[in-house]
């Protein structure tokens, strides 16, 4: 939820800078539940006899991470808007936020392995996640072309770039 509303709401200019007090408040409770699965994770791993499912482990502890140093950076090493390494900044951010939806999102297939619930779940968790992200990308695309249609009717200023 933390990446659909940096990604979407803030196309909204209304809803400056609401959206970006719920993205943080939205990435700070996912950062706070992940521990907690992380850690519940690593228990159950241990207390395991035999059966070992690393790639899952592996993939979470790497998630566990790259979390921890996304959300370290994001508080501490943020720099200001108009900074001049600001672009380099938001790129890791953006990079590495991403990259952390994608292996959450594989890892949960993942889980699903290990549990091998009835394929209905399976289905509605793709169902879930890919139409929420075409909704969301269509109304984004939506206002984005009105905008550039917007800007480019409106008349000049009578200057001809002479």
């Amino acid at each position: 939820m933390g990446v659909a509303i940096a990604r979407y709401m803030r196309m909204f200019q209304s809803l400056d800078p609401a959206w970006f007090y719920l993205h943080i408040a939205c990435q700070l409770l996912a950062y706070i539940i992940g521990v907690a699965g992380w850690a519940t994770g690593m228990k159950l791993g241990s207390q395991s006899q035999g059966v070992r499912h690393t790639s899952h482990r592996n993939i979470g502890i790497v998630l566990f991470s790259f979390a921890t140093l996304q959300i370290l950076c994001a508080l501490f090493l943020r720099p200001k808007k108009d900074h001049k390494y600001r672009v380099y900044w938001n790129f890791c951010h953006h990079g590495v936020g991403y990259m952390i939806a994608v292996l959450g999102i594989f890892n949960v297939f993942k889980g699903l392995d290990i549990l091998d619930p009835e394929k209905k779940w399976r289905v509605a968790y793709i169902a879930v996640l890919v139409g929420i992200v075409l909704l969301l990308e269509a109304i984004t695309w939506v206002i984005v072309l009105k905008r550039k249609y917007n800007n480019s009717t409106k008349p000049s200023d009578g200057d001809n770039g002479v």
